[in-house]
Order: C-alpha cells, then structure tokens, then sequence
C-alpha cells in the first residue's frame, strides 16, 4: 500500500501597521501560526509569501500576483491565511480569488482566524461570510486611508512634508513629531548642484557626472542619475515650499538655497537653449557676442593656441580671429580702471559706506516688525478657519476659497519678510563686496586663473559686465548695474577735468559733477555727499 501523498500548500503573511507588528502581530508570529495549522491538517508547505507594513500598496499588489501566479503554474491547490483581510483588502482580489477557486474542486483557502475554508462548493451561508469579511476589510483600508490623509494635511499645515524630503535633508525626531533638519554633507553637495547649473555653463548630463566624481551617492550608495538631479533641480522644497499633490505649502524647514538661484535654474530648465556638453570648456566661452550681428563669439583651438571669431551665422562682415589672452589682457585693464588712485581716499569711502548703513537699519527694523505681526495675524486666521471646517460650522466652497485667499496673502507677506531679511542688507553686502572687489578685481582674477580655477574665473567677469561684444578684435563693454554707478564714482574721483568724464560716460549724472579733486584739496568730507549719493543708488537698485 503506497503511503499517501501530502498536499501542497502556500502561506501568505501580512501586517498592516507599525502597531501590529508591535502587538503581537508580526510577520514571525502569522507564520509560526499558519505553518501549525499546516502540520496539523498535514499540508506539505512549499512556499512562504511575507508583506511587511513597509510596503507600498503597488508591492503588496505584486506580491499578491506573485503568489496566484505560483500556485497556478506549480499547481498548488492549498493556500492558507491568518484571516480575510490579511488575504485582500479589494474586489479585484477578491475576485482573482474566487476564479482560482471555480477552475478546480480541489483548491482551497484556509483562513485560519475566521475559522473559514472556502472552495469551489461551498455553502452559501460560507460564501456570504466572505463577502461580508470581504466589505469590512475594503472598508478598514478605505478608513486608514482618510485618517492617513488627515494625518498629511495637518502636517503640511504645520509647516511640514509628510514623506521624506529630498537630498540635502534629514528627518528627525519621534513618530508623530518628526520634522526636517539640514543634513550639513549633502546639503554641500545641492548646494554646488545649483550654483553650477545656474552658472549656464553645465548640461545635465555634465552636472551628473560632476556631482558623481564629487562624491553624490543616493541612499543605495549609487549614482544619483540624471532624471533625478533634473527633479532635484525643480524641488520648491529647497526654497521653503512643501509640494503636496501638485500643490504647494509654506514650509519651515531651514533653507540653503536661495530664491534667486532657484529661479534662474528654473529659467535655463524651461529655456529652448539649455547647456550642452563640450569637449572643450573655453574661458570666454557663451560670454562674448559679435558686435555687428550679435552672434555669439565662436572659440576653437589651432596649432595650440585659442581663437575666437564670429561664426558669421547671419552674414556678417567680421573677419578678425582674436586670441583668447589678448582678450584676456583687455579685461584686466578694465578691472584695473575700477580702482581709486588715492589710498586714503580708498579708505575713507570703505568707512563712508559702512556708516551710511544705520539708518536703513532702523527702517528695515521697524518695516519687520509690522510685517511679522501681519504674518502672524493670518496664521491665526488660517487656524481659526480650519478648525472651522473640523467641526462643520464653515461650508466646503467657503473654507477653500478662504484658505485659498489667506494662504496668498501669508504667501505675499512671508516672501516680503524674506526679501527684508535678504535685500534689506543685500546692496550693503554686495555694495560693500563690489567696492572690495573693484580695488584688487586684477590680483583676484590673476589669483583665480593660478590656481586653474576656470568657473571662478567666469563668475568674476559676469560679476563686473553686462554684456561683452568683440568689434574686429577690439573688446567693448557694458557693467553691470551696480559696477555701472560704483565705476562713476571712482572715475569721477580719478580724474580731475570734467571734459574727460564726458569723454568717457558722454552723461554724467549731477552729483558727480560736484566731485573735487580729492588728491590735490585733501578735503574728504566734501567728497562725502556725493559718494552717498551713489551709494544711495545702490539702495534703491537693491531694495526694490
């Protein structure tokens, strides 16, 4: 007589929650349960599927699959389960289930808990429990799914992201009371990640593979490939703003990046004329246009030496070939036109600005303080409004188009409070840093190309100039805005005929024409009206 033959049986596993696994309910302890039940009704277990709490619905759903497509394929006719909702938590799967069942008497599922075995012929009392055990799983998922989004709403109202955030930060803190902090390392790394996309002089592709040689690894410790540093580069959570559903939310996590960086990147992003990759990264590379036609100047190398020339894309007359340090050499004589002959002179204007710095301190102090309690005030409505809508006084159309009118308004002043904070010492900081820069623009230019460093080198002349153009080989130049009234001053306190400003500037502005010769009266504080002067040029220029 020939012994008999043992069944062939799966074991499918699921916790649910954090909570569960705490109480009992691990993935260990439904396993050592259902492989008793499989011994006890002598079942021969050939595979275990597991699905822990931290999988996400689509793995659950592919382990769910996995596991029909083995028994079908290996023929396995047992499956055996804690209880209904363990099993599925829908109708599709449910479903998938009962098909399985009705292609063979002989399948069968066991849910050990509710005391339930189902096959093709079961009774009808046994099928309504299943479908009843079926509703009350669907509408447990359904239930944790609104108190999850409950529970995301209150957090981004809080000022918080709900999931994990991006590089450059890190969550800390208990469960319910976690919040995103600075991850100073790879806060290094965003922040290199920005300024060298927003520089115009990298593609993706190239930022990539700088990033990487620089040492960005994800999570995994692998590269972080391009798509991902392209997201990266659009993620408003590095300026404060929580994205949420394709919404966005004021945030308080810290931030590192500023505003106007991102939104240059995000210009270059959208722009038809994105970087690209080349071979060759030239000094004056994308700097310099044609003056006739406006085309940008084209460089290449030959017999060893740098050219640039027009590229003649719209028929133009140029035909000179300039060497790179010959335009180079024309550069430098402009920084070195930008410093004041006079020592003392140079410094008692040093100390001039720094002075003239108190009173827009005791403005910009004051214009805080009625623009936080404003901010404050409409946090305070935003709160009362919601709680409104928690307890049903205040109707669905009505909270959201209130929500929608406070938010822009708490959106209109924080970004005030954040432009006082920026630009209320922003012209004195990079007035004071183009002043300083102006008198040693040579020296740090030179130091600069010593050292190989090409990008500083770049970042120093867009710093300086508007707009370059190459006339037959000849460097013409526009400043930028602020070198453009700092350069006004110190010619005028350089030369000391009139007839040659004119020369130079064509219109000179009227304080300047009351300019002394400082060098030869020595009266500095009749210099100091018109400097301020200027200097109030920069204040407005950098507070608006």
């Amino acid at each position: 007589m020939y012994p008999k033959v043992k069944m062939k049986a799966v074991l499918f596993c699921r916790v649910s929650s954090k909570e569960q696994e705490e109480t009992g309910f691990s993935l260990p302890a439904q396993e050592k349960l259902l492989k008793s039940y499989a011994q006890k009704k002598d079942f021969n277990v050939s595979k275990i599927f597991l699905v822990s709490e931290s999988a996400s619905g689509r793995k659950q759903r592919a382990v769910f699959s996995t596991m029909m497509g083995y028994v079908s394929k290996n023929n396995i006719k047992i499956i055996i389960c804690e209880k209904v909702d363990r099993l599925t938590r829908n109708f599709k799967d449910a479903v998938s289930i009962d098909d399985w069942l009705e292609e063979d008497e002989e399948r069968q599922v066991h849910l050990v808990k509710d005391s339930l075995v189902l096959h093709k012929n079961s009774r009808s009392q046994e099928k309504l429990n299943w479908g009843i055990r079926i509703l009350f799983a669907k509408n447990h998922i359904d239930n944790l799914s609104e108190e999850v989004k409950k529970g995301q709403k209150e957090k981004l109202r809080q000022g918080w992201l709900p999931t994990k955030p991006p590089i450059g930060y890190k969550t800390v803190g208990e469960q319910g009371h976690k919040i995103h902090v600075v991850d100073k390392e790879m806060a290094t790394f965003v922040k290199k990640m920005f300024d060298l996309y927003a520089s115009g002089n990298y593609s993706l592709n190239s930022l990539t593979e700088v990033l990487y040689k620089e040492g960005l690894r994800n999570d995994n410790g692998s590269k972080v490939v391009k798509s991902r540093i392209h997201y990266l580069l659009t993620e408003p959570f590095y300026i404060g703003k929580n994205r949420w559903n394709d919404e966005l939310y004021d945030g308080k996590q810290e931030t590192f990046i500023d505003r106007e960086t991102f939104n240059r990147v995000q210009k270059i992003l959208t722009s038809k004329s994105t970087p690209t990759y080349s071979k060759h990264n030239f000094l004056f590379k994308g700097l310099i246009k044609c003056k006739e036609c406006t085309g940008l100047i084209t460089w290449e190398i030959q017999k060893g030496i740098i050219y640039g020339h027009c590229n003649h894309y719209r028929n133009c007359s140029q035909k000179t070939w300039v060497k790179e340090d010959e335009v180079e050499e024309q550069i430098l004589k402009v920084f070195v036109g930008l410093q004041i002959k006079n020592k003392r002179m140079m410094e008692w204007i040093r100390k001039a600005l720094l002075d003239s710095h108190k009173d827009e301190i005791e403005y910009r102090t004051s214009a805080m303080e009625e623009l936080n309690k404003r901010q404050e005030r409409l946090k305070q409505q935003l709160d009362r409004l919601y709680d409104d809508k928690v307890s049903g006084e205040v109707k669905e159309d009505f909270y959201k188009r209130k929500f929608r009118q406070y938010s822009h308004e708490l959106e209109y002043v924080t970004e005030s409070i954040t432009n006082h904070n920026q630009k209320g010492i922003k012209y004195f900081e990079l007035g004071m840093k183009i002043y300083d820069f102006s008198q040693r623009a040579k020296n740090v230019y030179i130091e600069k190309k010593e050292k190989g460093l090409l990008e500083e080198q770049k970042k120093s002349i867009r710093f300086v100039f508007d707009s370059l153009t190459l006339n037959e080989g000849e460097l013409n130049y526009t400043y930028t805005k602020a070198f453009e009234l700092l350069s006004k001053a110190v010619i005028a306190t350089n030369r000391s005929k009139m007839v040659d400003l004119e020369k130079i500037d064509g219109k000179i502005s009227e304080p300047l024409k009351n300019f002394n010769r400082s060098d030869k009266t020595g009266d500095l504080e009749r210099q100091r009206p018109n400097w301020l002067a200027r200097w109030d040029d920069f204040r407005t220029y950098y507070s608006t």
